[in-house]
């Protein structure tokens, strides 16, 4: 092993804005607020999610064209339905894509994120 996981940094406008979405979509708190830097967790001292300012920021498209996703999460539910329906409350949109077991989304800046259930 050459080091530990620290965390996923996600580049977007407005990183207080991004972070409250992820932090109800997956259960987190807020562990590190400087504005620009934003970073979400489950404890302060343990891998986390941070959302950095780029004044340039561009939208990903889905699923390839001029700026394909690099990455994207999957978050598990327990019912494809009712976490469509909290995900679009907080300002998801749906994208095409998908199946029987999940379902494809952008959050409030269009970064792609699936739904999934096993």
């Amino acid at each position: 092993m050459i080091g530990t996981w620290h965390g996923l940094i996600i580049d977007c406008p407005d990183p207080g804005a991004l972070a409250s979405f992820y932090q109800e979509l997956l259960g987190m708190v807020r562990v590190q607020d400087d504005g620009d830097w934003v970073v979400i967790g489950d404890a302060p001292d343990r891998p986390g999610v941070a959302f950095q300012q780029i004044p340039d920021f561009t939208t990903p498209t889905w699923p390839g064209g001029a700026h394909p996703q690099q990455m994207h999460f999957d978050v598990r539910v327990p019912d494809l339905d009712a976490g469509e329906a909290a995900a679009l409350e907080l300002g998801a949109s749906r994208l095409d894509g998908g199946g029987e077991t999940y379902r494809v989304f952008a959050d409030p800046v269009g970064h792609p994120f699936c739904l999934v259930t096993m």
